[in-house]
Order: C-alpha cells, then sequence, then structure tokens
C-alpha cells in the first residue's frame, strides 16, 4: 500500500498468516514468495497507520506545508519476507521509489512503523541500526531490544517484557500467589520473558518458580502431554504462560485430554485478546484468565475511515489488499461468471461494510491500533520538531538544522528520542534512553458467559509514570473467577509463617518453601514470614508466643511471697520474744538469777539478739544499695556483740568458779565490770573496722542476675568483695569457736552454780547452724540464697535465745523458790 507525499514513511504489517517459497532450479528465475491466510485484524492495523497520516495532513498545527506519504509492507508472518520488505523500504529498490541521477534528496523512508514480531524487529534493526534509520515497532515485546548497543535506532510505543514481567509480579503480589508455574514459546519473545521474570522474582524474592516449561513450535503432542503432566502433579495453581494461540491451542487440548482442573491461567499480551481461545471448548479451561493486554486507546474517525474502504477497479487490483479483504469479508470472488465455482458467490463491489458485523470494523478494543497511531504521530512529532529548527540554533555541526532536502536518518532520530506529547485520549508519549515509551497496561479477565461465550473485560490497570514508578489499580469486584468459591485460589508452597516463627528453607527447594520454626527461647518476631528471630533487649523475654518482648520477670525474696511472710514473721516473733524476755529480766532485776554473772552483760546480750532479729529483715525485699551495703555490716557487728557477749560471759563463769576456790582473787579482779564492757567493745569494734574496711574498698550493691534464669532477673547483693565477705564470717567463727571451747572446758563445773553448760549448748546450735550455712549458701541460686542466710541468722538467734534464757525465764516465772541466793550457790549434793 503506497500514497506519495514530500516524506514517506514505511510500515510493516502482518496482512497474511504465512508464506509458500516456491521451488527454486539452476535454469528458474527467482519468485516472490507466496503469501497465505489473509488477516484481517493486520489489515485493519495497516488502515490505522494510513489513518493516522490522512489525520497528520489535515492538521495544520502539525508539519505544516509538508504532506506525508506512505508505503506499507506485508510481512507475511515471515522473517525472510519482513527482512527484504525493511530492506526495499530503506533502500528504496522496489518500482514505486524513482530517484534522479544525481541520487540527491531525501530517503525513500525516513522511519519504519514495526515490526510487529520481537524476532523479525531482531533481524531488521541490527542491519537498520547501521543507517540510524528509525524504526517504531507497536507490538514487539523482547527485553532485548532495549540494548541501545545492538539496536541504536530501535523505539517502540508498547512496552517492553521486562515492564510486562513487573505488571504480573504486582499481580501475584496482590492475590498472595507465591508459587507459580511458567510455560513460554521457543522463540526470543518466549526465552527472553522468561529469563526476565526469574531474574525479577529472584530480586523481588515475592514468587518462586514451581517449574519452568518451553512450548515448542509445530505439532509434538508427546512434548504437550509431558508439560501437562509435569502441570498436573505440580501443587502451584498459578500458571504464567508467554505463548502464542497456536500453543494455547495443542497445550488446552492435552490439559482437556489429561483432566487438568483448578488452574488460575495468566496471560502475556500475545494471546490474552486471542479470539480463536474463546471456544465452547476451552473456556471451561481459560474461563477466568487473568492477563496483561496492551493499553487500549480510542481513536476518534478510525471507524469512519475503515467504513470507507471501497474495491476500485485498476490495473494493481489483482493483487491488492482491497481485493482479499473484500473476499474474504463477503466470502465471495472477484471473477467473471465462466469462472466461479460452483457455491461461489460473486462479488460485485457494491456490497455495504454497514451490512455485516466484522471484526475490521468493531473500534471499541483498539490496542495494536492505538500504538500504531501514537507511532506515526511520534514520527510526525519528530519531523515537526526537526523542522522548526532556527538556524544558528540547531543541535548539529556548526550549530546547523537539518532540512527536508537533506535529511539524513540519524538526524531525525535525534528529535524522536526527544519528542513528547500527549494524544487526544490523554496519554503521554514520549521514549526513555533505551527507546521505551511510558508503560501502560490493562489487566483483562476472561468471563465465561451462561451462553457459552466469553466477554474479555478489563478489570484494572498496570501504569508506569517517571515520578511514582508503577502502579497497579485493580477492581476485583468486577474479576470473574472459574472456580465453584467465586474466589482467588491459593497457589503457595509453603503456609505463611506467623509472628513468632521464622523461615527455614526447605534442603533443594526454592525460597518460597520452607518450614516454620518457633523462635528460641530469648528471641521473636513480630512479622510475617520473618527471615530470622531478633533477640529482645537484655532486661526482657519472649513471650509464649515469641511474637513480642516482654519485660522479664524479676526474682527476690519479697515481703508478698509464702517464704518471705514466713521469715518476716519468724524474725518478729524472735524480736518480741527477746523484748518479752528483755521485760521479764528488767523486771526481776533484783533477783538473784538475773543478777548473777553480769546482769548488765545478759541485757546486753538480749539487746544484740534483738538486733540479730532485726536486721534479718535486710535481706527481705528489693535489693537497694542502702540496704545492701547495711544488711552483712548490720549482721555481722549484731553477731559479734552477741558472740562477744557470751565469750565475755564465759570467761567470768570461769573465773568465778576459780576464785570460790582458795586463793583465786586474782583471777576475778581481772573480770570486772569495766574489763567485760571493755572486751565485748574492743571486739566489737574489730568487727566494726573490718566492716568499714570492706565497705570503702568494694562495697556490696545491687545486682541483675541473669545466669540462674534466662527469663528472670534474680535481684541480689552482689558482695563485692569476697575476701571481705569471708573475713567477716570468719571472724564471728572465731569468736564462736573460742567461746564453745572454753564453755566446754568448764562444763563440769557445780550445777547449781555453772552456765557454762548453757552456754555450750547454744554455741553448740550456733556453730552446727553456720557450718551448715556455708555449703547450703553457696550452693543455692538467687533468692534462695537470701532466704539461706535469712535462716541462719534466725536459726542460731533462736538457738542462742532459747538455750540461754529459755531455763532462767523456767526458773523466774514458774520455780521462783529456786531463784534465791542460797539455791544458786549450793553445791549439788555429791
Amino acid at each position: 500500500m503506497h500514497k506519495p507525499g514530500d516524506v514517506i514513511l514505511g510500515g510493516l504489517f502482518e496482512l497474511h498468516y504465512g508464506s509458500v517459497f516456491p521451488e527454486l532450479t539452476f535454469t528458474s528465475e527467482p519468485h516472490q514468495p507466496i503469501c497465505q491466510g489473509f488477516d484481517p485484524p493486520g489489515y485493519r492495523h495497516a488502515m490505522t497507520m494510513a489513518f493516522a497520516i490522512e489525520e497528520i495532513n489535515k492538521n495544520s498545527n502539525l508539519l505544516p506545508n509538508v504532506t506525508l506519504g506512505y508505503s506499507l509492507y506485508d510481512n507475511c508472518a515471515t522473517l525472510n519476507v519482513a527482512f527484504g520488505a525493511a530492506l526495499s523500504l530503506a533502500n528504496g529498490q522496489d518500482r514505486q521509489f524513482v530517484l534522479d541521477e544525481s541520487c540527491v534528496g531525501a530517503p525513500p523512508v525516513v522511519g519504519i512503523v514495526g515490526d510487529p514480531f520481537s524476532t523479525f524487529s531482531i533481524a531488521t534493526s541490527e542491519v537498520l541500526g547501521l543507517f540510524k534509520l528509525p524504526l517504531v515497532s507497536y507490538f514487539a515485546t523482547c527485553t532485548c531490544l532495549t540494548d541501545r548497543q545492538r539496536f541504536p535506532s530501535f523505539f517502540r510505543t508498547i512496552p517492553s517484557d521486562a515492564f510486562q514481567v513487573r505488571a504480573m509480579i504486582h499481580i501475584l503480589k496482590h492475590f498472595g500467589w507465591t508459587w507459580a508455574g511458567l510455560l513460554v514459546s521457543d522463540d526470543d519473545y518466549g526465552i527472553h520473558a522468561s529469563r526476565a521474570l526469574q531474574s525479577e522474582l529472584a530480586e523481588s524474592g515475592l514468587a518462586c518458580l514451581a517449574y519452568s516449561e518451553i512450548l515448542p513450535w509445530g505439532n509434538h503432542p508427546e512434548e504437550y502431554e509431558r508439560i501437562v503432566n509435569v502441570m498436573k502433579h505440580s501443587t502451584a495453581r498459578v500458571v504464567i504462560v508467554f505463548g502464542h494461540q497456536m500453543h494455547l491451542v495443542q497445550l488446552v487440548q492435552q490439559v482437556l485430554k489429561q483432566n487438568v482442573t483448578g488452574m488460575q491461567w495468566i496471560a502475556s499480551e500475545a494471546w490474552v485478546s486471542v479470539e480463536g481461545l474463546h471456544t465452547p471448548e476451552f473456556l471451561p479451561v481459560l474461563g477466568g484468565t487473568l492477563g496483561i493486554a496492551v493499553r487500549r486507546g480510542e481513536i476518534p474517525g478510525l471507524k469512519d475511515f475503515l467504513m470507507s474502504v471501497k474495491p476500485e477497479q485498476n490495473s494493481d487490483f489483482e493483487n491488492s489488499m482491497v481485493k482479499q479483504f473484500w473476499e474474504y469479508t463477503f466470502q465471495c470472488k472477484f471473477s467473471s461468471a465462466d469462472t466461479v465455482q460452483d457455491g461461489e458467490a460473486q462479488c460485485t463491489g457494491q456490497e455495504h461494510l454497514q451490512n455485516v458485523e466484522t471484526d475490521f470494523s468493531d473500534v471499541s478494543e483498539l490496542r495494536p491500533e492505538y500504538n500504531i497511531y501514537k507511532a506515526a504521530y511520534a514520527l510526525a512529532h519528530a519531523l515537526h520538531d526537526m523542522l522548526g529548527c532556527v538556524p544558528g540554533n540547531g543541535p548539529f555541526i556548526g550549530d546547523s538544522c537539518a532540512t527536508l532536502q537533506t535529511l539524513e536518518p540519524w538526524q531525525l532520530m535525534y528529535y524522536l528520542e526527544k519528542v513528547n506529547f500527549t494524544t487526544s485520549f490523554g496519554d503521554q508519549v514520549s521514549f526513555d534512553e533505551n527507546g521505551d515509551a511510558l508503560p501502560a497496561y490493562d489487566i483483562m479477565n476472561w468471563m465465561w458467559l451462561p451462553d457459552g461465550g466469553a466477554k474479555v473485560q478489563t478489570v484494572g490497570a498496570v501504569k508506569g509514570s517517571a515520578t511514582r514508578g508503577e502502579e497497579l489499580i485493580l477492581d476485583e469486584d468486577k474479576i470473574f473467577w472459574n472456580f465453584e468459591s467465586k474466589q482467588p485460589p491459593s497457589s503457595i508452597c509453603s503456609e505463611s509463617c506467623s509472628p513468632g516463627t521464622r523461615m527455614m528453607r526447605k534442603k533443594g527447594q526454592p525460597v518460597c518453601c520452607f518450614d516454620c520454626i518457633l523462635c528460641s527461647e530469648g528471641s521473636v518476631s513480630n512479622e510475617s514470614d520473618s527471615v530470622e528471630c531478633i533477640s529482645c533487649p537484655e532486661d526482657f523475654w519472649s513471650s509464649p508466643q515469641r511474637d513480642h518482648c516482654v519485660p522479664k520477670k524479676t526474682e527476690f525474696l519479697s515481703y508478698h511471697e509464702p517464704l518471705g511472710i514466713c521469715l518476716t514473721t519468724a524474725s518478729l516473733l524472735g524480736t518480741f520474744i527477746s523484748v518479752v524476755v528483755l521485760g521479764i529480766f528488767t523486771y526481776h532485776r533484783s533477783t538473784p538469777l538475773v543478777r548473777a554473772n553480769n546482769s548488765e552483760l545478759s541485757f546486753l546480750l538480749l539487746v544484740s539478739l534483738k538486733l540479730c532479729f532485726l536486721c534479718s529483715l535486710l535481706f527481705i525485699g528489693q535489693p537497694r544499695l542502702w540496704t545492701c551495703q547495711l544488711r552483712h555490716a548490720a549482721f555481722g557487728i549484731s553477731f559479734v556483740l552477741c558472740v562477744s557477749c557470751i565469750l565475755v560471759k564465759t570467761m567470768v563463769v570461769v573465773a568465778v568458779f576459780k576464785a570460790s576456790k582458795h586463793g583465786g582473787g586474782t583471777n576475778v579482779k581481772w573480770f570486772g565490770a569495766m574489763q567485760q564492757r571493755g572486751t565485748v567493745l574492743v571486739l566489737t569494734s574489730i568487727q566494726a573496722a573490718i566492716c568499714t574496711a570492706w565497705l570503702v574498698s568494694s562495697s556490696p550493691s545491687p545486682h541483675k542476675n541473669t545466669q540462674y534464669h534466662n527469663d528472670k532477673i534474680v535481684y541480689e547483693c552482689a558482695v563485692g568483695s569476697t575476701l571481705g565477705f569471708a573475713v567477716l564470717l570468719g571472724y564471728i567463727g572465731l569468736l564462736a569457736i573460742l567461746s564453745f571451747l572454753i564453755a566446754f572446758l568448764a562444763r563440769n563445773l557445780p550445777d547449781n552454780f555453772n552456765e557454762a553448760k548453757l552456754i555450750t549448748f547454744s554455741m553448740l546450735i550456733f556453730c552446727a547452724v553456720w557450718v551448715a550455712f556455708v555449703p547450703a549458701y553457696i550452693n543455692s541460686p538467687g533468692k534462695y540464697a537470701d532466704a539461706v542466710e535469712v535462716f541462719a541468722i534466725l536459726a542460731s538467734s533462736f538457738g542462742l535465745l532459747m538455750a540461754l534464757f529459755g531455763p532462767k525465764c523456767y526458773i523466774i516465772l514458774l520455780r521462783p523458790e529456786r531463784n534465791t541466793k542460797k539455791a544458786i550457790i549450793a553445791r549439788p549434793k555429791s
């Protein structure tokens, strides 16, 4: 199809499904291939470009005073034919082009719209790119064509497969489909789409492929049977197909044969709108298909232009596309009456297109046509910008401008790279550094109608912009799902891991196949599908569900727990008993029993025992700095005071007994009241000095211990200096052992006068308790160490109180007749 003009634009379209090459011999002349199978949509594509040229010529604001012409070729869906057509357009060797003898002038064509096939575009672009002749494709989507090194002059108004792949990934992400199968055609389109999809999935990590198979060209039923068998045994319910109509026909036939159901198909733009698949046989399988379709547009006036096609008898009518179109549409033949075969109608040329409904006149779904329209306008706008150049301010050498008379293809390509305009439908058209237009796709859905037919409806869109990136818009209420539930299916390899667990990849399987492992104690995951668990901060621990951190439980010997209550009660009881005994002794202070053996020491001993009982309270409750510093100091000083009193009392007992013998009075003068008080003061001061040195050098302090329990914080008092603590206990032990030994040696003194036996028994209890305390304290964790120490304090204090003052209280209260000087100093009968 040709039309003369000041500037010629070329076009490559698929007007036939295939071609037949005649057999060649050494003697025969070469013949052109014979194209077969008229394709009405391809003819509509060519007519769309013709319409765009006519519209541009009528537009006074675009290319004024310049008439565009066109030269459109049929590629016959054959690479050889398409390549030859492209070369014919580029070099002008066809008979329609006549160059003057000087070979000066514009090139035969300044730009070509086409080719629709990726493989054909690759072949032609590699050659035309050498001459920088712009090639603007409206349907070639192969990602490989973005390589500007190989294809420097290639442009396209359809998004590349890279964007189509990302659009599909948006759909997978939206519905949560992480496990899908992939089927691709065995050509550049399918292979590059497969690479792009696998690369994008690997980079995003949003989904995985259960399998990836290649659909062969031609009739290969055994291969399709194997592929469908793979689909049948896979757990993936979503199947992505980059293929063509012939692939889908053989594939679905095999799917029906093996009765494979429950599949959700995702179609590429190559077959999503193919009406040949909308058959009652295929719709039970393909109904509900979601697919990516080329952006639909509106072209005002195109329908009237298409309906104006009329057959005209001319010298080239026999080979014209109009003839083939007319015969195909009205099922008739342009021939004489004697050549019309039986049953064939004869075309008159007076038939009316308005009386028949054909796909040719249907302009409701202008998708490839819209891209053709944009491609023609892009070349026109580039020419317009080029001709608007002001000499002296041009972009070329010497600030020059290009002219129609001296136009080079590379000069037009310069302006084509910078073109930017908006169509009447509101879409912006421009090209990036790779020659790709701003991407936009429609999301299509195959609705299975009750009458057995199908309706391909638009349910959303994926648009890309230079500022906002890619955006998926989807109307889920309109989507037809070909399942009993009427809901989107689930297609996952492994169920999502809930918070509190982490994903652990199954060995030898894709990353989407994993086991959910509960986070270990002390670590959490608060999101679904976490790859790893996060350790909780030091003072926190994982919840039972492992989905958040909670403050660790605190543990210390509390006043509110049963153990603490019991020990507190025992401490207060001991204090009360000590006060009662002190009151009894105070009340009966003038009696011989109280006055015997220095009553002042007895009172001091009762006060120290009361302090021993009270100091145990410092070990109960949450440790604080002052309690940690005071507890051991108070404990050490109180017990030294107590044991010092006992030691002095023991020594007094021995001295008094010896003084009762002839010549022993000199011993008593060294143990008068002043010496006794001084001895107690000195012994106690030594312990006070030990405690002071300990507190100054390495003071005990509160400590959060997490060694005993991971999920608990044990509050305890760190002793600071183990040596200081050992010296404190050792000093008490030394005094206690000394008291015990002296009392033990005095055990055979006269019974009525002897207090040594009581002291011996009390110190035996005291030493036994504290000898048992050391290993029990060392092996008791946390609060139980404090409980052991409190128990030791209370046990030893009660032992001293009962052993030393129990018998005396018994005599004072119950046997007052024995509380006389005569009874006390009387010697037992032999």
